[in-house]
């Protein structure tokens, strides 16, 4: 028995053995499987992007087999196969396909067929189960741990993610800049003027260990900081003092920059920087600084040109704002979804006209009158005015639970005027026409048709017209030319437009209106009508004071003492639009219907957000929104180095570039998020304060071989300076630049001859005083005709948004710096700096070092005195040349005018390094 017990046991003992062999066998190679199992996002979707997706993808879906999405791509296709059949590539038709031998049979069609190693890729992923993944920017960043690193370089944690990634190429960080060199860089960064003098020498002799730590927290203290960053943020903002399109008539939306200068020096944070430029107006009670942000998307285009389609350009002005938004938070090539489904990325066809919903009910129309418009009162006694009648409504509104809400919507009524009803909806027009501007003119025995206005039981009628004479009669009647009387209108004459307002008997539902005008004997238009609009009348007709007050509304109505800014507006629901997809993007071919949403790639809707441009801009900023923070954290690097962590800052789809430091992107938008609670300073004090900021520009040969774009991070940043400041450098270390803030924009010296207005009556009338030497970005910006020297130097045109300036080098700009009037009176002044500095040699310096804040080297010192003594030959030979640079006889003036001039051309000045 014994025996036979042992003899189990140990048959039992090998047998657990086995099996632990077995498993053991089974772990380590099923986990040395998986270490080499195909990466879809690193391996498999460039191949499908490259050889693939252009004929099997959004645009094209050749066969009817599409690889956008991964429930497509395994479904059966037109010729009843499957061409991807996971874990099974005998039934896998794509690779039959990719193998073929005949070239009318083999995939792709054109081109070079598929290498030997991308088949065995796709065969491989084929077996493994064709496992789809998301494109790693539309997963939500998690927190990233971070890198542990050989040495103690570095003053905060994005070095420890840079110096990771050169221990990695065998590369080491270099030397910290040059103190001087660093408080250039910094101040053109953070408040883009530089250092005065100073400044500088209070920042070389602070010997402090937080020396360079104060003069970050004063530049970001600095009420230049918000122009600085302004400046940027126009350009996506498409921002300009003029509509566009052919006639670019002036624009007043001055207070929107004035707004966000404010916004980035008191550092609003970035989720409600966001929302009040998309919804300011959705807000709950919105003020009036709310609702100029939101002039941020009424900077879109708008065509005055007689003979245009309203609508077609109002279509226009929305889809821009769909491409805008998506351009700016998400960084997703959107415009490309209106004809079709994305060729890249996961965004079908519908999801853009989902986008689109969320703006197609603002109330902006495309008239030329831009409205709606918030008017802000330029006098203390109008706004005292209009509390009063806020507080009359108030007064007299019987039921408690109204009081506040009829006060609302007469301030509403008084400073945005809406909704209205514009003369391009008239329609049925006899005896009259539409004017240039859409405005109704009619003759004696006219009439028109408003059609399907919403009474509601309104009371009142308000109408904005003019007129050259009184006595036309106008009837108003319901549905029909006989129809009931609604109100009866004696025009009276008029001085230029003006708004009254008709009793009108309360009406439900909805109605066409007729309008019938009667003057017999009268020859010729009889009026103007620019648009009309039903709400209720002032309430306390009955009550002592009434006259006054009404009298009071209409005076604040009519008044021409106002700014008026465009903004936006939502309609109410009695006007609202139904949105549908454009059929391959003909905005006049309506598809199915749709509701506003999300592509289905992205995070939900947060909970409880309305299905408007609100709930749509808190989508956005929802922290489970796996775009907005790396987008935007991207953005500001971008700023600060030359180059974003991707580059493509405008792209961060499949097409767009790999990042160069995935893990410190995300990091950087954790931080952004939850650490400085979208605090943009706190950001950009975490990113200057780094040494990899802080590092010299200088580069050796072998870095250049290795990393010419600096990706890699290994040196400081060396790009040239911006438009607007080459431009305020110029003006600042001249002494010339204005302190002046906020306000309209201005019109420097330019060269004459510019502006060739053929359809409106704009001239570029130069600036007096201050206003000539204001920042750059105060000057007019007229979309057809921007300030010259901005082009020179790579400016847009704003017509559209600009997420990245593309920097060039042409001998034109050598030329506008050289020669423009700006700086030609830039390097006068500059000179007059420099006189009193003594003989010729200490002038030179002096000129150099206010420009460039270093010291002259000798090999330059000695070409600028070359210079000066063949210009000063010039100008005892020409003496009549002097006074016309110097503007008065002081021939050493007018050679260091030149000199200035050509110190103000040099590289190391219009460089950032």
């Amino acid at each position: 028995m014994k025996s036979n017990y042992l003899t189990k046991k140990k048959i039992g003992i090998l047998i657990s053995l086995g099996v632990l062999v077995f498993v053991t066998y089974w772990m380590l190679h099923a986990f040395s499987n998986d270490s080499q199992r195909v990466d879809f996002n690193a391996e498999i979707r460039p191949i499908l992007n490259k050889k693939c997706i252009t004929c099997h993808g959004g645009v094209k879906r050749s066969a009817e087999f599409s690889l956008l999405f991964r429930t497509e791509a395994l479904g059966v296709n037109e010729s009843g196969k499957r061409a991807i059949v996971p874990g099974n590539v005998a039934e896998s038709e794509m690779i039959h396909r990719i193998k073929h031998d005949d070239p009318e049979m083999r995939m792709p069609p054109e081109g070079d067929p598929l290498s030997k190693e991308e088949i065995d890729l796709l065969t491989q992923w084929i077996e493994e189960g064709a496992q789809w993944e998301d494109h790693w920017a539309y997963v939500k960043p998690e927190p990233v741990e971070l890198p542990e690193t050989d040495t103690d370089w570095g003053h905060n944690e994005i070095d420890r993610f840079v110096l990771e990634r050169l221990e990695q190429e065998n590369l080491q960080p270099s030397a910290p800049a040059d103190k001087a060199i660093l408080l250039r860089r910094l101040s053109l960064d953070l408040i883009g003027l530089p250092p005065t003098e100073e400044e500088l020498n209070h920042f070389l002799a602070n010997t402090s260990a937080d020396a360079y730590e104060q003069e970050v927290d004063r530049l970001l203290a600095s009420p230049r900081y918000g122009e600085r960053w302004t400046a940027m943020w126009m350009d996506l903002a498409r921002y300009a003092d003029s509509k566009g399109y052919e006639a670019d008539r002036e624009r007043s939306i001055w207070q929107y920059r004035d707004w966000l200068i404010k916004a980035f020096n008191e550092d609003k944070p970035f989720d409600q920087f966001t929302i009040e430029q998309l919804a300011g107006d959705l807000l709950p009670n919105p003020t009036d600084e709310q609702r100029i942000a939101t002039a941020f998307h009424r900077n879109t285009m708008n065509n005055d040109e007689g003979g245009t389609d309203d609508e077609e350009f109002r279509v226009a002005a929305v889809i821009d704002r769909v491409n805008t938004t998506w351009d700016i938070w998400q960084a997703t090539t959107m415009a490309c979804v209106q004809c079709h489904s994305h060729p890249y990325d996961p965004i079908r066809h519908e999801d853009y006209y989902k986008s689109y919903a969320f703006f197609n009910n603002s109330a902006d129309e495309d008239v030329a009158s831009e409205s709606p418009n918030l008017k802000t009162f330029k006098h203390e006694e109008d706004r005292q005015s209009l509390e009063e009648v806020k507080n009359w409504v108030i007064e007299h509104t019987a039921s408690a639970d109204l009081k506040l809400e009829k006060a609302q919507q007469v301030v509403n009524l008084v400073k945005i005027t809406e909704p209205k009803i514009h003369g391009h909806s008239f329609d049925q027009i006899q005896k009259g026409t539409l004017d240039g501007y859409k405005r109704l003119t009619v003759e004696d025995g006219g009439h028109n048709r408003i059609p399907d206005v919403p009474l509601n039981e309104t009371n009142q009628m308000m109408i904005h017209y003019q007129a050259g004479q009184s006595g036309t009669q106008v009837e108003i009647r319901l549905d029909s030319l006989d129809g009931p009387l609604l109100t009866t209108w004696n025009i009276q004459k008029t001085e230029g437009f003006e708004t009254i307002a008709l009793p009108v008997r309360p009406v439900a539902g909805r109605h066409d209106l007729y309008l019938k005008f009667k003057a017999p004997g009268r020859e010729g238009y009889l009026c103007t009508i620019e648009w009309v609009l039903f709400n209720e009348a002032l309430p306390g007709e009955n009550h002592p004071g009434y006259a006054q007050t009404r009298k009071q509304l209409f005076s604040l109505l009519n008044n021409p003492e106002v700014i008026q800014t465009p903004v936006m507006f939502e309609k109410a629901e009695d006007y609202r639009r139904n949105t549908h997809v454009f059929e391959r993007g003909n905005w006049m071919v309506h598809g199915e219907e749709v509701q506003p949403g999300v592509p289905q790639a992205w995070n939900d809707m947060p909970e409880g957000a309305p299905d408007n441009r609100l709930g749509f801009a808190q989508w956005l900023v929802n922290k489970d929104n796996p775009l907005t923070a790396r987008v935007t954290v991207n953005r500001f690097w971008a700023q600060l180095f030359g180059t974003g962590i991707i580059e493509t800052i405008e792209d961060f789809g499949t097409q767009g570039f790999a990042p160069s430091h995935p893990e410190l992107l995300d990091w950087l938008a954790q931080q952004f998020m939850y650490e400085h609670g979208w605090s943009i300073k706190k950001m950009l004090k975490q990113m200057v304060m780094s040494a990899t900021y802080q590092q010299s520009s200088k580069a050796t040969q072998e870095l250049l071989a290795i990393d010419p774009g600096n990706r890699l991070l290994a040196r400081g940043p060396r790009v040239r300076l911006n438009a607007e400041q080459v431009r305020d450098q110029a003006l600042a270390i001249s002494g010339l630049l204005s302190d002046k803030m906020y306000g309209p924009s201005v019109m420097p010296l330019q060269p004459e001859g510019i502006w060739q207005v053929v359809y409106n009556g704009l001239e570029w009338k130069t600036s007096e005083g201050e206003d000539q030497y204001r920042r750059a970005l105060y000057t007019y910006w007229r979309r057809t005709s921007p300030y010259p020297s901005m082009i020179a130097f790579d400016g847009p045109s704003r017509e559209f948004c600009v997420t990245r300036r593309i920097d060039t080098n042409t001998p034109l700009q050598a030329l506008v710096t050289l020669n423009d009037p700006v700086y030609m009176e830039a390097a006068h002044a500059l000179a007059k700096r420099m006189q009193p500095a003594g003989q010729v040699e200490e002038q030179i310096k002096k000129g150099y070092t206010l420009a460039t804040l270093r010291e002259i080297d000798a090999e330059k010192l000695h070409e600028l005195q070359k210079l000066y003594a063949e210009t000063l030959l010039h100008f005892e030979a020409q003496p009549e040349a002097v006074e016309k640079i110097a503007g008065q006889n002081d021939i050493q003036l007018a050679v260091l005018t030149m000199v200035a001039n050509v110190i103000l051309n040099l590289d190391e000045f219009i460089t950032k390094s």
